[in-house]
């Protein structure tokens, strides 16, 4: 009897449906692995929501909006057993450009990014993401943690009514140093050294070898687990010396303040709004705004969690799907909409505990969905007693890991001219990240145009002129063909024959056939010859439909040399 899973039609479900892939296959220790990544992680998520929320100029508790809907989406969806969706630095930083601090423009866009996630999924549109090089990648992603790192500064000096900016922000940040509050900058500083310490700890613990005694190797355990969750250890002692310092009546510290309280209501996503004076902005009004981020948003949103899928599954030995991967991203956004949520995507640092700790299955998202509802549920009245000192710490050692500035040294060994683009990237994003991520992209464009355009081609000279493209011919090309034909073999004294090697290409368009047509006509003019050598079946298809004037070919190159130098001989014996 057939079984179900080798019946068609149940591939095709497990292909839209994941879950159906390893469901069938979950057990007791797969549940044990998965409470335990999902727990940790979850005490990673809320902090740092919570502070990436500031980064995004919202309120606190939409940071923890956004942070629970992946989980429960992407188990379902989602083809990597490691990563987690949610608020991000760099997602954070590009919505503050867009949204300016209006919660109900972060919903919208939040909304819209999903659709057209979702849109691309359904178009099998990811191979787009192809055209954003390393490079770019690279530069985007020193400068927003530059960005937000420094953009924590003034947090961590208690300093007030500095623009978002970033020149700006350097300029009133080092100007208003004088106007820094002792108890800020003193926490602060404490938080930034404890974080420091318990990341260089677990660092340590992990390059250990395991071959210590029993009580040696859990004593390593514990001690790697409080680091995995410094984050939470060091926010929840920052507010306990806080919440201490306010009940005795010591107002040293600059607190979170105010959060709405419990979870926020499910509802459908508000499609225009009315500000303070009674003008009511429409949903066309509101897209007009977010311009260009509904460009750029959806697509680093969907390039981040496809980057970070595709290293976690190749270090853990296992495969995703890059366009249900885009669907799966897509469908959380649509549905965080429902719940006030900014748009979200992969993080890179809670996907590297959740592999750390072991985590078996998407389903150890549930639990971490299920810990930030519970934050929301009972413990938004503490948030209120939060120091933003303390988040700043955060977000600074987490944004500090991207600065990977090795890597201006690793273009210069590669490839030289690969520094431009990452150049162009990290220098414009200081000035507006997104016009940084375009002007990187544009000149990476021009980059490739170029090679397109001025492919190599060997030239060979012996009584006989050889041409050797080594790539393919398309439209950009035939001008340069050209004055190569005409220089070598056709204003030369006397004229040569030509033979053009074509081995290495693949693909002709009409603009080259018309082009080669042109420069028989010449050649035959000039009562030369020109064969064709090593063409490829789909190419010579293409050049017999066009029927060239003269058009001769042959298999080996050798021949057709051999060839044109006998005629050449006897032309010049005539």
């Amino acid at each position: 009897m057939e079984r179900v899973t080798d019946i068609p039609w149940y591939a095709a479900l497990r292909s839209y449906f994941p879950i159906l892939t390893w469901m069938p296959r979950y057990n007791l220790t797969w549940l044990k692995m998965d409470l335990i990544a999902g727990l940790t992680v979850g005490l990673t998520t809320v902090p740092q929501a919570l502070a990436y929320a500031e980064v995004a100029g919202l309120p606190v508790q939409y940071g923890l909006y956004s942070a629970f809907m992946g989980g429960f989406i992407y188990c379902v969806f989602g083809t990597s057993k490691d990563i987690t969706l949610g608020p991000t630095a760099i997602m954070s930083l590009l919505c503050s450009a867009y949204i300016g601090g209006d919660p109900v423009f972060a919903v919208v866009l939040t909304l819209l990014c999903g659709v057209i996630q979702m849109g691309m999924a359904l178009l099998r549109l990811g191979f787009l993401l192809d055209f954003i090089s390393y490079p770019v990648i690279k530069g985007f992603t020193c400068a927003a943690a530059v960005t937000i790192g420094f953009g924590q500064v003034k947090n961590i000096l208690g300093l007030k009514g500095i623009p978002q900016q970033f020149f700006l922000q350097v300029y009133y940040t080092f100007h208003k140093i004088p106007e820094a509050r002792v108890g800020d900058v003193i926490l602060g500083l404490c938080c930034l050294f404890f974080l420091l310490m318990l990341t260089l700890m677990k660092t340590s613990l992990g390059s250990s070898p395991d071959e210590s005694p029993l009580f040696i190797r859990s004593a390593r355990g514990l001690v790697w687990s409080l680091a995995t969750v410094r984050n939470a250890l060091v926010v929840i002692a920052a507010t306990a010396v806080a919440y201490s310092a306010e009940v005795t009546g010591h107002h040293v510290f600059s607190l979170t303040g105010k959060t709405a309280q419990g979870l926020p209501p499910f509802k459908a996503p508000p499609l225009s709004e009315t500000v303070a004076n009674g003008t009511l902005i429409t949903f066309s009004d509101i897209v007009k705004d977010l311009g260009g981020g509904l460009a750029v948003i959806p697509l680093m949103g969907v390039l981040e969690s496809i980057a970070i899928a595709k290293a976690f599954a190749s270090k853990n030995n296992y495969r995703i799907d890059a366009n249900q991967e885009l669907f799966a991203i897509g469908l959380t956004n649509i549905m965080g909409s429902f719940v006030s949520a900014y748009p979200v995507t992969g993080s890179f640092g809670r996907t590297a505990v959740n592999s750390q700790t072991g985590v078996c299955s998407p389903a150890g998202g549930i639990v971490t969905g299920v810990i930030v509802l519970l934050s929301l549920a009972f413990l938004m009245p503490l948030f209120f007693y939060i120091p933003k000192a303390s988040l700043a710490a955060v977000i600074i050692c987490a944004v500090c890991p991207m600065m990977d500035f090795r890597v201006p040294l690793q273009l210069w060994r590669v490839k030289r001219l690969d520094l431009l683009p990452f150049l162009v990237t990290f220098v414009v994003s200081f000035w507006e990240v997104q016009y940084g991520i375009v002007g990187g992209v544009v000149v990476s464009g021009f980059m490739l145009l170029y090679i397109v355009a001025r492919p190599k081609v060997k030239v060979c000279d012996d009584g006989v002129l050889l041409l050797e493209p080594d790539s393919g011919l398309n439209f950009p090309v035939t001008e340069h063909l050209s004055r190569l034909v005409f220089k070598h073999a056709l204003h030369a004294s006397p004229p040569r024959c030509l033979v053009l090697d074509c081995s290495h290409v693949s693909s002709l368009d009409f603009t080259v056939v018309h082009e080669l047509t042109e420069l028989l006509k010449q050649i035959q003019l000039r009562g030369v010859s020109m064969i064709f050598a090593g063409l490829k079946p789909s190419v010579l298809k293409v050049l017999l439909t066009a029927d060239l004037p003269g058009f001769r070919h042959t298999d080996r190159v050798d021949e057709a040399l051999l060839l044109l130098t006998s005629i050449s001989h006897y032309q010049q014996q005539l």
